[in-house]
């Protein structure tokens, strides 16, 4: 079977003041797309993996770019369904030193938050896939698109279509009279792979490492400690196989460390730990994590360490990258594992 993946979400018109401005003191916005389940499909595209992905646009002509701009990453978009009145939209301020970044959202009543089940044929769009990608963001977006996700997984299941979700709580999004810890449990319990940040699996299941605060880490973060969050997920959710987290250590706006942990099968791995020093955009950092784990657990099915380094490379790399979408290949990911970072030109 050829490894198509199937990612389904809401994808946004992006935007992003320019040079640091902040929102008061810009004139302009540069306008791009993005969105999670969208910026995984296209880390998958420049990988050469087929790739379809599926969402809900209003008939216009700003969804019509978003398609194209899709289209040219060699993203599929053949089973996006079309109604509603209007493509989301969130600015971006971007950060610098102790300064934090700041999104603001423009999405309620988005084509995609009144999705309903029944509106995309689940059965048609995943006969053929071998993995389908949901992030916790959909279900935040509205009751229907939780529905709809919901819908898509049990066929997944069905279909034995292996399921990954990234849990990516977004608190500023659950505003339709649910909550993520009421919502998110009956999805994961459907997951195959589940992706956390360090502090996801606190906000939406209450389950964390000892003594850890997000907020305080000085630029490290012992990936041993996520062990116990690992096993806790996967004992509430046995269905799963693996559990990864991203483990950002901030040490301000445009210095992280990066680095990751995968469990299965009783064994923790862990990934190098990359210094980022001047951050280009860290917005889709997680995505494009996401994107080079599918990538590695479908490339290098027997090599969890292989995949998790895949991904941790592949999202360093995005970080260097304007806008929500990594766009790296495959050999400029490997030449990063294989521990060149010298920058130096390529000619």
């Amino acid at each position: 079977m050829e490894k198509k993946v199937v990612t389904f979400g809401e994808i946004m018109l992006r935007l992003a003041t320019p040079d640091y401005l902040r929102f008061s003191q810009s004139s302009s916005f540069s306008a791009t797309f993005g969105g999670g389940e969208a910026n995984v499909a296209v880390s998958l595209a420049n990988y050469g993996i087929p790739v379809e992905f599926v969402t809900r646009l209003p008939a216009n002509d700003i969804a019509r770019a978003c398609v194209m701009d899709l289209r040219k990453y060699g993203v599929g978009t053949s089973h996006i369904v079309y109604g509603g009145e209007r493509l989301g939209i969130y600015f971006l301020e971007t950060g610098a030193v102790a300064r934090a970044s700041k999104v603001v959202y423009d999405r309620a009543h988005s084509a995609i938050s009144e999705i309903k089940p029944g509106m995309v044929d689940w059965e048609k769009v995943l006969k053929d896939a071998a993995w389908f990608h949901w992030t916790g963001i959909t279900p935040a977006i509205s009751g229907g698109a939780a529905e709809a996700c919901l819908e898509a997984i049990g066929v997944a299941n069905r279909l034995g279509v292996t399921v990954s979700c990234d849990l990516n709580y977004r608190k500023n999004l659950w505003k339709y009279g649910k909550t993520a810890p009421e919502v998110m449990p009956e999805l994961v319990a459907g997951c195959d792979i589940i992706l956390g940040n360090e502090e996801d699996a606190e906000k939406v299941f209450g389950i964390k490492p000892r003594g850890f605060d997000v907020t305080h880490t000085g630029g490290e973060v012992n990936a041993a400690e996520f062990e116990s969050v690992c096993t806790q997920l996967i004992a509430r959710f046995p269905r799963a196989r693996k559990v990864i987290i991203t483990l950002r250590g901030s040490v301000n706006a445009n210095h992280n460390t990066w680095r990751g942990v995968l469990y299965a099968g009783g064994r923790l791995h862990q990934s190098r730990r990359y210094d980022i020093t001047h951050i280009v955009d860290r917005v889709g950092g997680g995505d494009s994590f996401m994107g080079g784990l599918i990538y590695g657990l479908l490339t290098y099915a027997e090599d969890d360490r292989k995949a998790l380094d895949f991904a941790v490379a592949a999202s360093c790399l995005k970080h260097t990258i304007y806008g929500d979408f990594n766009q790296v290949t495959v050999e400029e990911v490997e030449k990063l594992m294989g521990g060149d970072a010298s920058g130096r030109v390529s000619r």
